[in-house]
């Protein structure tokens, strides 16, 4: 990931907010609810429900309202040693998380059967790795990994495995054998991409730091009733700071001391500078630093870009399908057709890859780009999407354009997806209609006016708006919106209201009062 990265983190009476901005342009959203439960990585003692055979699987109580899946290719090879650890636990014969003396079973077969391996009503240790989604409960593994800024703890293995991308071979034969000269007994390690480079102390404090949280699970599970959590994840401020902390982030911004005081100590705890935790008074920081603006910009049904161009992005049960459109693009330089297809597309293009990771669309997602008919410019269409996505950490699959000139895009989901309301009640209509977000209204004013400016060459402009939008746009002395506009503009602008109108009702005249249209 290139660019200059911001966090920004946004605590409310409901939660947190964390939002992720690269070179000023919000890349990720995040949500944490207060007392959240069934997150990605929570680790409960379930309760097995009901076999099902025919899809080798079975459901499993772990206490949500709906019960969570288990398939048999997701009990992970070493299901046998975790369920004996388990009786171990809870009959008191396995004092410790140590598993040094830990009699591992042999691991299960790849393809075998479901109904030979586990039984109705057994107790059994899953973690969550994927939060419940619309009507289904949440989605299980039994392979239970604790992960870490630089590592991942695999319990009853002993093996170590690294990213693929790390691609030094010196480095990496360097990490493979520290890690079997420090990792106890029957733990397996998968060593991430940010242990690049790092020191033997950072990752023996990492490694040592996931063994105290095992060790902690197996306390909680020695007196746990089903269903019940025995290990929950890190808070989301943390988990997002251990996957992406980097030299690059040139400010965390915070507005609740708890979370600042919270966020000071783990930097200082992996060596990063605490300068760049900067704290903020403020109620909602979001508003602050106008975030909620390109929130709202990025996530209605249409979603505009600098050039003219805009997508529309429909969701329904089965997948999200996005159309691409020219709308006013312009550009001078372009002649042909072909030509401003492949530009409108490229553009749009990397803006799909930042919405999918933003929104966290996941299932299929169908692309219907501007036609091209140059075999060429369709393979460039399809590198540059590929290569946008490329710093998406979530596993998907970009596929070439169908005939139809459709190309689809499989995107794991493991939480629902993230929704924003783009729409509010209209005070004009008392709720029986809905409107475009009013918070991006001034910007399309804003436009219009820019538009008759440079089109008509007027020295003065009348408005005329509804009395709410004209108190809001006269309000203030000294620096009230219509005097920026006057003074941006060069024209003089009188803004007067009219009760007939809609909320979002806007005209423009001249300085004889004729309409102006555009």
């Amino acid at each position: 990931m290139t660019g200059n990265l911001e966090l920004f983190i946004n605590a409310t009476p409901k939660g947190v907010a964390l939002a992720l901005l690269k070179d000023k342009v919000l890349i990720e959203l995040h949500r944490e609810h207060r007392n959240q439960e069934y997150a990605v990585g929570d680790v409960y003692l379930g309760k097995v429900r009901k076999l099902v055979p025919h899809l080798n699987a079975c459901f499993v109580d772990v206490g949500y309202s709906k019960d969570a899946f288990l398939h048999y290719q997701d009990l992970g090879p070493q299901f046998a040693s975790l369920i004996q650890f388990t009786r171990n636990t809870i009959n008191g014969e396995q004092k410790s998380g140590d598993l040094y003396q830990f009699k591992a079973q042999p691991d299960i077969f790849k393809d075998g059967k479901i109904k030979d391996v586990i039984g109705q009503s057994a107790l059994v240790p899953v973690q969550v790795a994927k939060e419940p989604i619309s009507q289904k409960g949440p989605r299980l593994t039994s392979e239970i990994t604790l992960a870490g800024r630089f590592l991942v703890l695999v319990p009853f293995s002993n093996k170590v495995s690294l990213s693929n991308r790390i691609s030094d071979e010196v480095e990496r034969d360097r990490l493979k054998s520290l890690m079997h000269k420090i990792r106890p007994q029957n733990m397996g390690v998968i060593i991430r991409t940010q242990a690049e480079g790092t020191s033997v102390t950072e990752l023996d404090k990492d490694l040592s730091d996931l063994v105290s949280r095992w060790h902690e699970m197996q306390k909680n599970l020695k007196t746990a009733k089903a269903p019940q959590r025995i290990l929950g994840e890190i808070n989301k401020t943390s988990s997002l700071l251990r996957d992406i902390l980097s030299d690059r982030f040139s400010a965390i911004h915070v507005n609740e001391d708890s979370i600042f005081q919270e966020v000071k100590s783990y930097l200082r705890s992996f060596g990063h500078s605490e300068n760049i935790v900067k704290f903020h008074p403020s109620d909602d920081l979001f508003d602050t630093f106008a975030i909620h603006r390109q929130i709202k910009q990025s996530f209605g049904k249409q979603v505009n870009l600098k050039s003219g161009a805009y997508l529309i992005v429909e969701h329904t049960e089965a997948m999200h399908v996005i159309d691409v459109n020219s709308g006013n693009r312009k550009n001078a330089s372009i002649q042909s057709q072909e030509e401003n297809a492949l530009q409108t597309n490229i553009e749009c293009s990397r803006e799909i890859a930042r919405l999918l990771r933003l929104r966290d669309m996941g299932g299929i997602i169908c692309i219907d780009f501007i036609d091209m008919q140059n075999k060429d410019n369709q393979r460039k269409l399809l590198d540059t999407l590929r290569d946008a996505m490329s710093e998406d950490k979530a596993k998907h699959n970009v596929l070439p354009p169908s005939k139809f000139g459709v190309v689809e895009i499989t995107r794991e989901r493991v939480k629902p997806v993230t929704e924003v309301v783009t729409i509010e009640k209209c005070p004009s209509c008392d709720g029986k209609g809905h409107v475009q977000s009013s918070l991006l209204f001034t910007d399309e004013i804003e436009n219009s006016m820019r538009v008759l400016v440079e089109t008509g060459k007027h020295t003065m402009l009348k408005l005329s708006v509804h009395p709410m939008v004209e108190a809001y746009l006269n309000r203030g002395w000294f620096n009230n919106t219509r005097k920026i506009w006057s003074k941006k503009f060069k024209t003089k602008l009188e803004v007067k209201a009219n009760s007939d109108y809609g909320f979002l009702e806007y005209h423009f005249f001249d300085k004889d009062g004729e309409e102006l249209f555009f």
